[in-house]
């Protein structure tokens, strides 16, 4: 019996032609000499001298960094407590309410959060900067983070903690010494999803950012819509190879540790 048929991989290459053949069009344009994009006039890397030149992007990018940096930190440290309480505290007054609160920047259409916290900030008189930004960020990432780390609290086997308690160990010292290494996977992966998510946000960006901080999303959609230019693309570009270096990194590192693991047995 045939594993593939032509129809099969007929769809198969059609699927992965739709996802990636402009990504690999913008890669190669973003090569090109001339400024139109769609018109090919010779290998250069012009544009990508430029971009390093443009201020605009390099700040752009430089708040960005330091608003996912900082969201995601914060998300992460209150994203596992709200884990912890949710999993560990047992049923107290308001757990619904509070589960709910936690979980509902998950469902919620991201230009609602935005215009909520928009409302909030002009209404405490807070002017919209870097601030405004890692506070809407750290808000819809937290979530995110407690699913995560709850998922990994769900599965720990709590025999450890009281075996720990027995020995002598206060709960913080239980806590620090054998449930923070168990979940400490789930706490980099909530760190990691935070973190991309603030990268990649627009909407609610556009809401908490003021004039004197514009991320790296906002600069690219306030470019794009006066015409794609190829610092554009070599922006792009980038972004892609940076995507790309990341999960052959964590792929090398996750079949080092699988081997590591046989060799061991």
């Amino acid at each position: 019996m045939k594993r593939y048929s032509w129809f099969n991989v007929t769809s198969l290459a059609a699927g992965f032609a739709f996802l990636y053949l402009p990504i690999l069009i913008l890669i190669i344009y973003s090569f090109n000499e001339n400024r139109l994009v769609t018109i090919w006039a010779g290998f250069s890397t012009k544009w990508y001298v430029e971009l390093f030149q443009n201020e605009l992007f390099l700040d752009a990018a430089w708040v960005t960094l330091q608003v996912a940096v900082i969201s995601s930190t914060v998300a992460t440290v209150l994203g596992v407590m709200a884990a912890y309480v949710l999993i560990r505290a047992g049923r107290f007054w308001g757990q619904t309410l509070f589960s709910g609160l936690i979980y509902a920047p998950l469902v919620m259409p991201e230009i609602i959060t935005g215009l909520s916290l928009l409302l909030l900030f002009i209404g405490i008189g807070l002017d919209r900067g870097i601030t405004t930004i890692v506070l809407a960020h750290t808000t819809f990432s937290m979530c995110f983070v407690s699913v995560v780390v709850s998922s990994r609290l769900v599965l720990f086997d709590r025999s450890l903690e009281e075996a720990a308690l027995d020995l002598g160990c206060t709960h913080w010292q239980a806590f620090q010494l054998v449930t923070l290494p168990n979940i400490l996977p789930a706490i980099i992966s909530g760190w990691l999803l935070a973190f991309t998510l603030s990268l990649d946000d627009l909407v609610i960006a556009s809401f908490s950012a003021g004039p004197g901080a514009t991320t790296l999303p906002i600069r690219i959609w306030s470019s794009v819509r006066l015409g794609v230019s190829p610092e554009i693309n070599a922006l792009s570009t980038i972004l892609i190879g940076f995507v790309t270096f990341g999960i052959i990194l964590a792929s090398l590192i996750s079949k080092w540790k699988s081997l590591s693991n046989s060799t061991d047995l």
